[in-house]
């Protein structure tokens, strides 16, 4: 029986709690090496902090997150897609553990090709901000890429645990979501960002619901721009299906226009039947008894 009024507002808020914290506690547990080294970083005193040091620190991080956080990750946005496609009664253990499996490998090649982007883009930021002049400008150039790199990630994240692709397909299709549609995109990074800054304000909400949270709003997003795509892409074939289907009655009519007298053998139609089908409405039955073309009904998936 379903509990209504203010007590069932408060039973309903509480199980949303209990669900966000669950996962966001199994996806840090997962990811324990990269969360270390993120506590490692926020202990050091902050003399120690050079550039080397941090130089070394986003190695260690590189090195490590293909195979714990993006993996964990893609866990999470699998009990994520089930909460946001209306499926908030499942299983919350047993879904992590199979999303981070069946997702394992590809999430794991995929932060490994993401990671080396990274890196990519961080060298070419360091170089260009060395120069002098404007060479230094192209700095921000590359700023903007890894910003653009951060949100195609979340965006990777959210197609592979809701289509099934091989791993190049997916990169690709996440790089064209993420240019395809800016604005998403720039609604994708803003609640993240808002997500972390709140969290950095709150350090218990890391614990307990920045990662789950993030992950709910990512997959909310992309879903929403997944479905107009492909509310779009049925428009467009229902157009080109009418489309066809006129072209086809048209070449019917063309054809039907066509047979004359001229093409008809003597004696082939009786006159007075020809003339009681006229009369009546009825269409004429050619002899060899040839059929208009039809329409077979086949349409693609």
């Amino acid at each position: 029986m379903e509990t209504r009024g203010i007590m069932g507002g408060f039973y309903r808020i509480s199980e949303w709690i209990m669900r966000l914290s669950a996962i966001n506690l199994l996806w840090l547990f997962s990811s324990l090496p990269f969360f270390y080294l993120l506590l490692t970083l926020m202990l050091t005193p902050a003399d120690q902090l050079t550039a080397d040091y941090f130089r070394q620190w986003f190695l260690l991080v590189g090195i490590v997150s293909p195979f714990t956080l993006v993996p964990a990750s893609a866990a999470m946005f699998s009990v994520a897609r089930k909460w946001v496609t209306g499926d908030v009664d499942v299983p919350l253990w047993k879904t992590y553990w199979r999303g981070y499996k069946e997702n394992y490998k590809q999430s794991m090649v995929g932060g490994l090709i993401f990671a080396f982007l990274a890196v990519v883009l961080s060298v070419n930021y360091s170089f260009y901000l060395g120069r002098d002049g404007i060479m230094q400008s192209f700095s921000l150039f590359f700023i903007v890429l890894m910003v653009f790199l951060a949100a195609a990630f979340l965006n990777f994240l959210s197609i592979m645990v809701h289509l099934h692709m091989g791993i190049i397909q997916i990169i690709k299709n996440s790089l064209l979501i993420t240019i395809g549609q800016p604005i998403n995109s720039i609604m994708l990074l803003v609640m993240n960002v808002a997500i972390l800054y709140i969290s950095s304000k709150y350090s218990f909400l890391i614990v307990f619901f920045m990662g789950s949270v993030m992950a709910m709003a990512s997959f909310w997003n992309f879903h929403r721009g997944f479905t107009k795509i492909q509310s779009r892409y049925k428009t467009n074939e229902e157009e080109a299906e009418e489309d066809e289907e006129d072209e086809a009655e048209e070449e019917d009519a063309e054809g039907v226009e066509d047979v004359n007298a001229e093409d008809i053998e003597p004696g082939s139609v009786d006159d007075s039947d020809a003339d009681r089908a006229s009369r009546n409405g009825e269409p004429l039955a050619l002899e060899d008894g040839a059929d208009l073309p039809a329409d077979d009904g086949k349409k693609r998936d």
